[in-house]
């Protein structure tokens, strides 16, 4: 089983709440990602404990341009980003590169697995 690991702890609280339900990632992850596959939800920096949440399935994933991402995607991705722009600043802090418009995304969509 794979996991989608987060590490910001605003992610955390959006996870907790069971607010987001879509991460947004780089690269075409369909291969890692499948639609229908279970995954663990995760927090924690890389190289260190981390956190399992709950069990989820990948409900779908689409590929994009950063630039075809939606309003819905950015709302379920974070609350707090509406923008494209946004993103891309966040990203470029996070991935300490720079990112194009035209850099391609997995948008992951998810549901918590609810025990028996």
């Amino acid at each position: 089983m794979f996991a989608l690991n987060f590490q910001s702890s605003h992610h955390e609280e959006l996870l907790q709440s069971r607010i987001k339900n879509c991460t947004v990632r780089l690269g075409d992850l369909r291969e890692v990602y499948a639609e229908n596959s279970l995954v663990w939800i995760t927090f924690g920096k890389k190289l260190s404990p981390r956190k399992k949440m709950y069990q989820a399935i990948i409900d779908k994933i689409h590929i994009k341009k950063f630039s075809q991402l939606t309003a819905e995607d950015l709302v379920h991705q974070n609350p707090t980003i509406t923008t494209t722009e946004e993103l891309i600043k966040f990203f470029e802090t996070l991935y300490a590169k720079s990112i194009s418009p035209n850099d391609i995304v997995s948008v992951i969509y998810f549901s918590e697995v609810l025990g028996e």
